[in-house]
């Protein structure tokens, strides 16, 4: 192959659009949707399929639903447990890590408003003063028309 057909070759590849967030979630949410629809078709397949057997096959699929659910239950339990203390570790970390953070922060802000104040006070109003002054003088000497 020449470069010039490298570079054909190359340039004619077909570019994937990329998908805007709205489009994605979109796309999310109609998987969800059919993925949702597959499993409730599937447990009304299964039920009616079990209808239609011996009382000795429904027994054993009853019961071993019943030792599933049971631990779920326990699956359930052991994340509620684990969920309580996270809870607590939270609590305890906005008690004892935040509010002094938050407390040193209204602090440090207190002080930046004195220090503002200060400084507006003993360095922008005089300042301000001073031009006001200059600028006053020379609206006088332009009043009386005296050259600099």
């Amino acid at each position: 192959m020449s470069e010039t057909e490298t570079a054909i070759t190359t340039t004619s590849k077909e570019v994937e659009p990329v998908l805007k967030p709205e489009e994605a979630n979109n796309k999310k949410a109609t998987i969800a949707i059919i993925v949702v629809a597959v499993i409730l078709i599937a447990i009304i397949a299964g039920i009616v399929v079990l209808s239609f057997e011996e009382p000795g096959t429904v027994t054993k699929v009853r019961d071993l639903f019943i030792i599933l659910m049971a631990l779920m239950l326990f699956v359930i339990g052991l994340a509620l447990v684990v969920l309580i203390v996270q809870i607590a570790d939270l609590t305890n970390l906005l008690k004892n890590e935040v509010r002094p953070i938050l407390n040193s922060t209204t602090d440090t802000v207190n002080t930046l408003k004195g220090t503002v104040r200060f400084m507006s006070d003993n360095l922008t109003e005089p300042v301000i003063k001073l031009n006001e002054s200059l600028a006053g003088m020379k609206k006088i000497f332009q009043l009386f028309n005296f050259k600099k």
